[in-house]
């Protein structure tokens, strides 16, 4: 591996071999979503509990101030939208030159396996593989789900995705976590994986499990939205979710310092 691409994995990844992910990117399908009408009050509060920012090429002109400290995951895949008919057909958005002048550490983009349009979205991950590993810049590959599986979010299904993902020559995975055999779509995949938030969930408490069972269970972080920035007291979430990446603690201890941390924030 080379010193670029070995320095720009190091900002995403901390020495602990952990990360802590925070995605806004979800307005390039969902528009203006919920708590994220204006990205850059959104992020202010919460964004020093994170390791890294994923999000589009114009909310990071147009919202984050370029002196940030954070590295910058940037979302390169997209071209659907929730008035459309597929989320899935999805292309890729954004050039290797501008990926370059923009400086971030990474790049992601979502893979749609089982769906219309896998062969497609996983030609994309492979040309974007192609352009970024001349310049160093490591690739995440989304593995997102299409309407067709939509309910198919168990461990043989993901560990397929992943697996391919990591063949095609993405860096790092992002998948979702599931009940079951979580620890065979880790063990199947050679390139590190961080898990995704998904839907929101209906209690805090509910979080901490999923995270803390899949770090338990192999995944090096995590990559969570709304289940951190809708919430009613988002410091408090982000400080509880860091504290099982960064500081080991369990589900329980995560959720004693959520309800530390409310009382005194927002």
């Amino acid at each position: 591996m080379d010193w670029g691409m070995k320095n720009r994995m190091s900002k995403l990844i901390k020495e602990d071999g952990r990360c802590f992910f925070l995605p806004i990117d979800h307005g390039y399908f969902q528009g203006p979503t919920s708590c994220l009408e204006k990205p850059a009050e959104t992020i202010r509060p919460i964004i020093s509990c994170a390791d890294a920012l994923f999000v589009t090429r114009g909310v990071l002109r147009s919202c984050i101030p370029a002196g940030i400290d954070k590295p910058v995951i940037l979302r390169v895949s997209g071209g659907t939208s929730m008035a459309g008919k597929d989320l899935a057909n999805e292309g890729v958005t954004t050039s290797i030159e501008e990926i370059l002048r923009l400086n971030v550490s990474a790049v992601g983009v979502s893979v749609f396996v089982g769906s219309d349009y896998e062969h497609q979205t996983l030609m994309n991950l492979s040309k974007l593989v192609n352009e970024c590993e001349g310049y160093g810049i490591p690739v995440m590959a989304v593995t997102a789900v299409g309407k067709e599986i939509g309910s198919k979010i168990e461990a043989r299904y993901l560990a397929l995705a992943c697996r391919i993902a990591a063949e095609l020559g993405a860096r790092v995975v992002k998948t979702y976590w599931c009940e079951k055999g979580f620890e065979k779509v880790v063990e199947g995949c050679p390139v590190p994986v961080v898990v995704a938030g998904g839907p929101k969930c209906e209690t805090e408490l509910e979080v901490f499990e999923f995270v803390h069972d899949g770090m338990q269970k192999g995944a090096i972080g995590i990559n969570l939205g709304r289940n951190v920035w809708q919430n009613a007291h988002p410091v408090a979430m982000a400080e509880a979710l860091y504290a099982i990446i960064h500081e080991k603690a369990n589900a329980k201890q995560a959720n004693e310092i959520f309800q530390e941390a409310k009382k005194g924030k927002k």
